[in-house]
């Protein structure tokens, strides 16, 4: 129905009612108010029920190399055990990969860390590890840290407590039968959705939810930025604690990688995994 199907109602019935007693003469305010209240509280339960509050990451970027607003994602996130950056005192980031699926660009990706010698957090889904088992061992024997994506990538805030929990068992299920390790207590919510309730189902569960401050353009396989911008876009906007996402199917972020990482070294900044929040 969309989650303003109940104020639609609301209004349009409010309208045909106050149109009804004005072409009586007889406009009673005492049951007008009265249809209206009842009419209002409807509406609150229905939003509270259907889980209205629902919200897509994101933050506000600035010029000074600063931390981003999140604006009031701050105090919605708070006691969530969610984190958007690091250590705002020191000079470190934080490279995060959303590994869904595989294009053949992870293998090139996985070279530039190995040869640069850093480390990088991988969220990967079910489907990542069902289809692409042989790169989830190459990424766990470089050393990177393998994080929860979910199993399905479905939105968290759609999710009820027993299905959230469902998934994320899922996938650390299907992680430990491939690997026979633990995946690590990271996740990060699919497409960024989440509302406070499903944080804290995920916080229950062990788990630390990751959102990022600085990301760019990079999903769509089909409209890549050069790589010129890219590295751009990327060292324009870092600050210290910054947590970077980037998603592994992007050939433009793994031909910028190189010169990424070195000019933020250049820069003062040092690259550690998500363990040291």
């Amino acid at each position: 129905m969309g989650k303003f199907f109940p104020l639609k109602i609301m209004f349009k019935y409010i309208k045909l009612t106050y149109n009804k007693y004005e072409q009586k003469g007889v406009l009673n305010i005492k049951k007008f108010i009265k249809i209206l209240t009842i009419l209002c509280l409807f509406t609150i339960s229905y939003c509270s029920i259907t889980k209205v509050h629902a919200y897509g990451w994101g933050f506000t970027r600035n010029s000074d190399h600063s931390t981003p607003s999140i604006g009031s994602y701050e105090s919605i996130i708070e006691g969530t055990n969610s984190y958007f950056v690091g250590d705002t005192s020191k000079k470190v980031l934080y490279l995060t990969f959303d590994a869904g699926y595989d294009n053949g660009v992870l293998e090139e990706i996985i070279q530039v860390l190995d040869e640069k010698n850093i480390k990088a957090s991988f969220f990967i889904t079910g489907d990542f590890i069902n289809r692409f088992s042989d790169l989830v061992i190459k990424l766990e024997k470089s050393g990177h840290l393998l994080c929860n994506h979910s199993y399905s990538h479905k939105s968290i805030n759609k999710m009820t407590k027993d299905e959230i929990k469902e998934d994320i068992e899922k996938l650390e299920k299907t992680y430990y039968d491939l690997t026979k390790k633990e995946i690590a207590k990271y996740f990060r919510p699919p497409k960024g959705d989440f509302d406070k309730e499903s944080l804290m189902n995920v916080s229950n569960l062990g788990y630390k939810s990751i959102f990022w401050s600085m990301a760019h353009f990079d999903w769509d396989t089909n409209k890549q930025l050069s790589v010129e911008k890219t590295e751009k876009i990327v060292l324009d906007n870092l600050h210290n604690g910054a947590i970077i996402l980037m998603h592994s199917v992007s050939i433009s972020n793994a031909r910028s990688l190189p010169n990424i990482i070195d000019k933020a070294t250049e820069q003062g900044y040092r690259f550690d995994l998500l363990t040291s929040l």
